[in-house]
């Protein structure tokens, strides 16, 4: 029976490759940092890491790391169970009240990621007497989430808040029980944050709740990096935040939802990533307690963080790219042909800058672009030197 299926299966794999759309998976033989050895063509070499989520450099901080190492030797390596069986240790319950203190929320509790987070909620919270109404540019698991749910489902276009308030006024009139808007608190693809002020107000106006899933945001984002609801002043208007700790957060894995402790209180008796998926390792946990230590302790990262961002800005502004606008980590490097993003991308591996093009379905249709992602980790010289692997790539693609 497979012999049909793997011609089948063959016949996808070559339409994809022919499209353009293969995601090769590069082997780094390093510890995620500034600086990685990436196979490329078949031999390692240290490359600029400018494609990672790392944006606090903390994936191998030595302080995390001898967290982790100490928590390694006192939890053990993994829970074996689910947390309402005998999955729960006090580290677990301990970050849950940091992370619950730290976003400002009622509650938290603990995913093995956000994706299953953002899984986990809408199942849980809304029925088919609900509606959900997510932005267009929403990440895909939020998009997942909702298909799991049986409520009616509206989209607003990104960041369009006369469109937002037309669809909850079509909710309402449709007899909506409950409203729940859904929006990334930045967008991944582009760097855009959401307008969190204007959504609260009209949240308030229709009487909707408000949920944000603020991956791209949360320890950096922000005067005291609680990101975007900090940014914005609504910290108390704000009712879910779904996160990771995979990200500025450390790097490693694992997710939560915050937010109001009744909604938190149900997810936990059914939500299913929760009851079903083993626990977060006791590792991670007490990882993730050190980085909120340093988050809390001191903003040098952040303040780094934000100059390297504002550095490399500048200075491919000024040397005639196209940046999309905002001061934001991510900084999209616009190209527009899917072929010649692919292309630059390669040029700047081979001069040590190691980017990733991303192209049609991930963006629109010739809206391609690299997307570059700062560090607090890269040096003032990281950044000028990927700037001028930009241009030395740009100038040999134009030969």
């Amino acid at each position: 029976m497979f012999d049909s299926v793997r011609d089948d299966l063959r016949a996808t794999l070559d339409e994809i490759r022919a499209a353009g759309l293969h995601k090769p998976e590069r082997v780094i033989d390093t510890p995620q940092s500034a600086t990685v050895n990436v196979t490329a063509g078949g031999r390692p070499g240290e490359v600029l890491n400018f494609c990672a989520n790392n944006y606090l450099g903390l994936a191998d901080h030595p302080e995390v790391i001898a967290a982790a190492h100490e928590a390694l030797d006192r939890w053990g390596y993994g829970m074996a169970s689910v947390r309402f069986i005998c999955g729960t240790q006090e580290v677990h319950k301990e970050l849950e009240a940091r992370l619950s203190a730290f976003l400002g929320q009622e509650d938290t509790i603990l995913y093995s990621s956000c994706f299953d987070a953002n899984g986990g909620v809408f199942e849980t919270l809304l029925g088919p007497e609900d509606a959900v109404i997510s932005d267009a540019l929403n990440h895909a698991s939020i998009i997942d989430g909702i298909r799991l749910s049986k409520a009616r489902r509206f989209r607003y276009a990104n960041r369009d808040m006369a469109d937002l308030e037309r669809q909850l006024k079509e909710a309402a009139e449709g007899g909506a029980r409950r409203t729940l808007i859904v929006t990334d608190g930045v967008f991944s693809m582009d760097g855009y944050v959401a307008p969190l002020d204007e959504i609260c107000d009209l949240a308030d106006r229709h009487g909707a709740m408000v949920m944000v899933d603020d991956s791209h945001a949360v320890g950096f984002v922000g005067p005291g990096g609680r990101g975007t609801p900090e940014l914005y002043g609504v910290m108390d208007r704000v009712d879910i935040i779904t996160g990771t700790l995979g990200k500025a957060l450390g790097g490693a894995s694992g997710g939560y939802v915050a937010a109001r402790a009744e909604i938190v209180a149900l997810l936990r008796q059914r939500s299913r990533p929760y009851l079903f998926s083993n626990t977060l390792a006791p590792v991670i946990a007490a990882a993730s307690l050190k980085v909120l230590d340093l988050l809390e302790s001191a903003d040098d990262l952040r303040v780094r963080l934000a100059g390297n961002t504002a550095l490399f800005r500048r200075r491919m502004t000024e040397e005639g790219f196209d940046i999309l606008p905002g001061d934001h980590a991510i900084a999209p490097v616009m190209i527009g042909d899917a072929a010649r993003a692919g292309r630059m991308a390669e040029l700047l591996l081979e001069r040590g800058v190691y980017v990733i093009g991303f192209s049609y379905p991930v963006v629109p249709q010739d809206r391609a672009r690299i997307r570059v992602q700062l560090s607090a980790a890269h040096s003032t010289e990281d950044v000028n030197r990927a700037v001028d692997a930009f241009v030395a790539a740009r100038a040999e693609l134009d030969a």
